[in-house]
């Protein structure tokens, strides 16, 4: 098969043939429709988080099964599938605790004394997560995959994997904001915007939005923003603190950076808490003023939306049949496979809320 491989950190990616293994016995192979470009598999990219090389990247992905081995039951050739970095194994302490988005993982990956899922002549090539959707097939464990309703199409079905559920989740399931609650998200991308649509879900009264940006803001009104803040332009945490009358009851960092979590922490009302979804890079610190925390302030972070993903996938697919979730919207642009360089550069321009590679 063909894929995007991160040979070096700081390259571009290399569209290569692979070679793909058969499936063991609790294996799925899928030929991949679509995959998201995201800023997770950029800062991998980028150096930001360490992996070995060479690596197919891409962690937002949907296609067909092709191929199931032995003990798979969860499902059968032609199956419609999204894969899930959240694969749980079921039986580690975190999956017993009710969280199973904490799994360690044992036991879904494959020996490393055996054979490679991934291949190139003769020599390993490595699977980001487990799963490397910047590839025209992927070779995962059966418990990476949920089963979605064919009525959705595959392009939208594999935003679920990761924008949605980490963006809605991280609202509805780590942050639990209610009916009633302000809530500021800061960052409009695909993740803020899904972040954005999940506070309007849950019921909250308010929700500003703020980017620096100005067709970013508008989109975050297009997915349930009631304000917005052009962070380019005034002082964010005073301009919060002015409209709520004292501060917010949520905020949801979706950005990665130092400046925007402490920001989120420090724009809160009493008893207010601040959830961080970005990637902040490694080595960085985030600086609290202690006294705050004496008014209830908390800030915690959130993984993948704190999610069950075999349950919040296919209902996140049903509130998009039921025109309650926006997906089409969050679309900027579609792909190639052989443009994927040229997504990681919309990135980080910041002129895409999410573009698809499509692999028909």
């Amino acid at each position: 098969m063909r894929a995007a491989v991160l040979t070096e950190p700081n390259k571009p990616l290399e569209i290569l043939d692979i070679d793909v293994d058969k499936p063991q016995a609790n294996e799925v192979l899928i030929r991949t429709a679509a995959a998201g470009v995201c800023h997770s598999d950029m800062h991998f990219q980028e150096g930001k988080y360490p992996c070995a090389c060479p690596t197919v990247l891409g962690h937002e992905g949907a296609g067909v099964v092709e191929a199931v081995g032995s003990d798979v039951t969860y499902v059968s050739p032609g199956d419609h599938v999204v894969t899930c970095v959240s694969m749980s194994c079921g039986s580690c302490r975190n999956c017993f605790r009710g969280k199973p988005h904490l799994c360690a993982h044992e036991g879904l990956v494959r020996d490393p004394d055996g054979p490679p899922r991934l291949s190139r002549g003769g020599e390993i090539v490595h699977q980001l997560t487990e799963l490397s959707c910047y590839g025209e097939q992927m070779l995962v464990h059966e418990k990476a995959v949920v089963k979605m309703s064919e009525e959705i199409p595959l392009d939208r079905a594999a935003l679920i994997g990761c924008a949605v559920t980490t963006g809605v989740g991280a609202v509805q399931n780590t942050a639990k904001v209610g009916p009633g609650d302000t809530v500021v998200v800061v960052g409009c991308g695909g993740i803020g915007l899904n972040a954005i649509q999940g506070a309007r879900i849950a019921g909250a009264e308010r929700v500003i939005a703020v980017d620096m940006l100005k067709d970013k803001l508008e989109l975050g009104r297009v997915f349930g923003a009631t304000d917005t803040i052009n962070g380019s332009e005034v002082d964010v945490v005073g301009e919060v603190i002015e409209m709520t009358g004292g501060g917010c009851d949520h905020s949801i960092e979706a950005v990665g950076l130092k400046l925007t979590a402490e920001q989120c922490f420090n724009m809160l009302a009493p008893g207010g808490t601040a959830t961080v979804i970005g990637m902040i890079p490694i080595g960085v610190t985030i600086e609290l003023q202690g006294v705050s925390l004496l008014a209830e302030r908390k800030i915690q972070g959130s993984v993948m939306g704190s999610n069950r993903f075999r349950i919040d996938m296919p209902m996140y697919a049903n509130l998009y049949l039921q025109g309650r979730l926006k997906l089409d919207e969050l679309v900027s642009r579609t792909l190639r496979l052989d443009e994927i360089n040229d997504g990681f550069e919309a990135l980080r321009t910041g002129e895409v809320a999410r573009s698809v590679i499509d692999f028909s």
